[in-house]
């Protein structure tokens, strides 16, 4: 019955092939498959609407789609269900340079905005590195490698359009800057993952594009001295707007991926924005505390063409590490510390992979104490992967230990649904209390951020 009502409003834009169903129940990592029974191609949130409407009254789950670059399995459909596409939703509906900000529908990816925004001097500048969807990264909380001057995708999000699991479409806030109107309803919709309603069009801050941008690399003889120059660069207060850590071991990956010629070291990568005077004083005082934490060849990167080659190379660091085995499949781990534990934490984890089996490499936005481990794994391996499994787990319960959390940008998904309560307790329950109050038939990604003790009777409900 619902599969023929979607076939007759949907058409073509209605599918239940095996290979758009096996595309649309993964994401990159190396997480376990799970097909949804169909796939539609929304185009406007009104069709979102209808078509949650029409599942909320069969009972069948739903899971949203953007651009297919998660980690950590929040598209994996495991109950089956209906996956919605918003790949097709690409309407920039309103650009205001005055007010700096804009308004976009979910399946938006960051390089469109940005591109779009070219010829106005402004951009947006939360870059998680894939080209994900805007949709997806407000229902991630995602960030990046700009996070330690620009923010995540919490601060940027000025208001939400979302649809709900009756099929209701809400404004979950307006475009002043600051409101004491009520529940803050667009931070609790930005990282719920698809958990409590579909967004479907996202307001965004807007800045400006700096007057001057440089960008420079730096070795260091060990990990620990890179990792002690970033924190002082912290603590200092010197606005970077980038501050990258590579170990030796993802250099010369991306050497070899991207076909450069890095010095092969622990390195850190910077960018500065601001007017020239700035820039030039930001340089001046970040090259000053490298030398003295030992590091060396301060090379800058100051033309376009020079900058988006390094960050190319880094945004490629997870194929590049995949790359070294045939048929790899990788597995990132995403941990964020208080950056005062994030020397202890780092030197752990290089303990950890002294031993381990699988190629392995460390990186991270060190300015804000969020750091990833990219693990080349076989997916048909159990050994390697419980091997990795207790590396991630060992990882995870250090960070939470010290006052910090189990992803700091990927999300929960079903990769870190096992620390949940670990890190938040029984705030979890509370949370399963708002899950239930919005989603009373559990109809909404199920199997994501919530454990099910978390969420029991619309579990019993959507499975029966």
């Amino acid at each position: 019955m619902l599969l023929d009502q979607l076939t007759s409003r949907f058409g073509e834009r209605f599918s239940a092939s095996h290979a758009l169903r096996e595309q649309h129940g993964r994401g990159e990592s190396h997480h376990t498959p799970a097909i949804p029974d169909a796939v539609i191609f929304a185009e406007t949130t009104q069709e979102v609407a209808d078509i949650v409407r029409l599942c909320a009254a069969a009972g069948v789950p739903i899971i949203p789609y953007g651009t297919g670059t998660s980690l950590e399995g929040h598209l994996t459909a495991l109950q089956g269900g209906v996956s919605i596409d918003l790949s097709r939703m690409t309407k920039i509906l309103r650009i205001s340079a005055a007010d700096l900000d804009c308004t976009v529908e979910a399946g938006v990816t960051r390089e469109q905005l940005n591109a779009h925004l070219r010829d106005t001097g402004l951009f947006f500048p939360i870059d998680p590195g894939a080209n994900a969807s805007l949709g997806g990264m407000a229902a991630t909380r995602a960030s990046g490698t700009n996070a330690v001057r620009y923010g995540t995708m919490r601060e940027n999000v000025l208001s939400l359009t979302v649809v709900l699991p009756s099929g209701e479409i809400i404004q979950t806030g307006g475009r002043a800057r600051k409101s004491s109107a009520g529940y803050d309803l667009t931070r609790l919709f930005v990282g719920s993952e698809g958990t409590l309603g579909i967004i479907t069009e996202v307001t965004l801050r807007l800045y400006g594009v700096p007057e001057t941008i440089s960008a420079a690399l730096c070795s260091f003889p060990s990990v620990e001295q890179a990792v002690a120059a970033a924190i002082s660069v912290v603590q200092l207060g010197i606005p970077v707007a980038r501050m990258e850590l590579m170990d030796r071991g993802l250099i010369d990956a991306v050497n070899r991926y991207s076909s450069l010629s890095l010095d092969v070291a622990d390195t850190l990568a910077f960018e500065f924005h601001g007017s020239p005077a700035g820039v030039a004083e930001q340089v001046e005082m970040v090259a000053a505390i490298v030398e003295e934490n030992g590091g060396r060849d301060f090379a800058f990167a100051s033309t376009p063409e020079e900058r988006n080659r390094l960050w190319k190379a880094r945004h490629n660091a997870f194929y590049a590490v995949v790359s070294q085995r045939p048929n790899a499949k990788g597995w990132s781990s995403d941990v964020c510390v208080p950056v005062s534990e994030l020397a202890g934490c780092i030197l752990m984890t290089r303990e950890l992979l002294k031993d381990c089996s699988v190629p392995a490499a460390i990186l991270g936005h060190v300015g804000d104490g969020n750091y990833h481990v990219v693990f080349a794994v076989d997916p048909d391996n159990t050994g390697e992967l419980a091997e990795v499994a207790a590396i991630n787990k060992a990882m995870v319960h250090h960070a939470i230990a010290v006052g910090g959390t189990s992803t700091g940008e990927h999300g929960v998904g079903t990769g870190k649904i096992g620390y949940i309560r670990r890190e938040h307790g029984s705030a979890v329950d509370l949370m399963g209390v708002i899950k239930a109050a919005i989603d009373p038939k559990g109809i909404m990604n199920p199997g994501k951020i919530l454990p099910d003790d978390a969420f029991p009777s619309a579990v019993e409900k959507t499975r029966a």
